[in-house]
This record gives structure tokens, sequence and C-alpha cells, in this order.
């Protein structure tokens, strides 16, 4: 049970991670100027999504995996 959610984790990190850094995937050009001032805030958005979860998701497989 423990090792599918890491798993689960650890691939939905990598493909935030990944589409994050793709340029056709997220276009940080137009977010910067639809968002203005609040811009690094995508940055907090990515961090929390793409690799805290890889880590999570790394430290759950290597503790119940």
């Amino acid at each position: 049970m423990g090792a599918g959610v890491a798993c689960v984790l650890i691939l939905a990190g990598l493909f935030v991670s990944v589409g994050f850094w793709v340029p056709r995937l997220c276009n940080r050009s137009r977010l910067k100027s639809l968002l203005g001032s609040r811009y690094p805030l995508v940055y907090v958005v990515y961090v929390a999504n793409g690799p805290m979860l890889l880590l999570l998701g790394l430290f759950l497989y290597w503790r119940f995996g």
C-alpha cells in the first residue's frame, strides 16, 4: 500500500517538474504578463507540487517500500 502511494507521488512530482521546465507546456512569459507582481507565487506552487511531491514520494518509498 505505501509503495503504491509513493510511486504515485514520485510520478506526479516528476510530471510537474518536467512540465514546468518545458517551454511549450508552461509559458512563463505569458504567466509573468498575466500575474504581474504576483509572479513569484508561480515558483511557490511549482516547488510545492513538483520537487516536494517527488521528495515525499521518495521518502515514503524508502520508509515503507
